[in-house]
């Protein structure tokens, strides 16, 4: 298999077992939809990974892809900022459910992917250029950290392809959650976020398997007119999760706890339509394995050896969180 000619680091931090996000997975039958957004509106590249008859299928083996689904696969990336999160495009060419029905914050699930930037407003400006809708005007908020200084920051979310929300976020007078583009302030893929209905679960496999760390978890009351779009008032919890030493790429995790959580009884996994699967790397793939079963975790694929045009070459296993998502975890040779 051809190997992409970008440098993209682990980003495994000095003596942690796994790495922040470093590549989401997502399944359409829109390529169109998706170069558009991803690549005109949001200025990523996108490169066509050449697969042969024999990859393909040793990669739905692995992934859990049924052997009559087909696909062509595509490298989607921010050139310039090479550590945010890749995206693994598999433009299918036979069509799967979709892993969500609409744009309501409580579908379970996959929720978004965030793009830092430093010029929220230029953002906007551009999203409105090329008619993205959002889901709310933007919101002008308050930061207060541990030590008791404050700040703002400017967010925005965004209905992109196949249901999933796309946030724009500047942070004012504060480093960014991700790094930018220098020249025009455009980042992203910095983090990702899902709505979870047994949170406890999925903070304990982070927490547990991988080895990440809270460094935020609270409850929240939705906003009145807020981009959520849920009632006004409802509690949520909103949790933070990050790799060790990492300042990007992390998970966001929310359970809205009013009752109205809605499952659209398609798992949120590849190779159904939307993000299905994030990658992780990893310094020992043995002991994520090891804490994997003592936790009681679904094994989907052991470990094995394999070759992957974003990841590498390396020995890689697959994992389903309990809420039904993929993860895959990478080991470099």
């Amino acid at each position: 298999m051809q190997k992409t000619t970008l440098n993209i680091p682990t980003g495994i931090g000095k003596e942690a077992l796994t790495s922040y996000i470093h590549t989401a997975t997502l399944c359409t039958v829109d390529l169109e939809g998706y170069k558009h957004f991803y690549g005109e509106v949001m200025k990523m590249s996108f490169d066509k990974v050449e697969l042969s008859s024999e990859e393909k299928n040793k990669q739905k083996d692995f992934w859990n892809i049924p052997n009559d689904i087909d696909y062509d696969m595509y490298h989607c990336y921010r050139p310039t900022v090479p550590s945010l999160i890749q995206l693994r495009i598999l433009h299918l060419k036979t069509p799967t459910p979709h892993i969500h029905k609409s744009y309501s914050s409580y579908e379970l699930g996959s929720f978004s992917l965030g793009f830092p930037t430093s010029d929220a407003k230029g953002m906007d400006k551009r999203m409105q250029e090329y008619d993205v809708k959002a889901m709310a005007p933007m919101q002008l908020g308050d930061i207060v950290r541990a030590n008791g200084d404050t700040g703002q920051y400017l967010e925005t979310i965004y209905q992109g392809p196949d249901y999933l929300h796309c946030v724009g976020i500047e942070r004012v007078n504060y480093p960014q959650l991700a790094p930018c583009d220098p020249a025009d302030g455009f980042g992203g893929p910095g983090y990702s976020a899902f709505v979870a209905k047994d949170s406890d679960a999925e903070v304990a496999f982070y927490t547990n398997v991988l080895e990440h760390y809270i460094l935020f978890d609270s409850v929240w009351e939705a906003a009145e007119d807020g981009a959520l779009g849920v009632n006004t008032g409802t509690p949520f919890r909103f949790c933070g999760i990050y790799a060790p030493e990492a300042q990007q790429n992390h998970y966001l995790l929310l359970d809205f706890k009013d009752g109205n959580m809605v499952d659209t009884g398609v798992q949120s996994c590849i190779p159904n339509q939307g993000l299905g699967m994030y990658s992780f790397h990893s310094s020992n793939i043995e002991k994520v394995m090891s804490n994997a079963k003592d936790n009681g975790i679904k094994v989907l694929s052991e470990i094995q050896e394999v070759t992957d045009y974003i990841l590498g070459d390396g020995r890689a296993c697959l994992l389903e969180t309990p809420n039904g998502f993929y993860v895959e975890i990478f080991q470099a040779n």
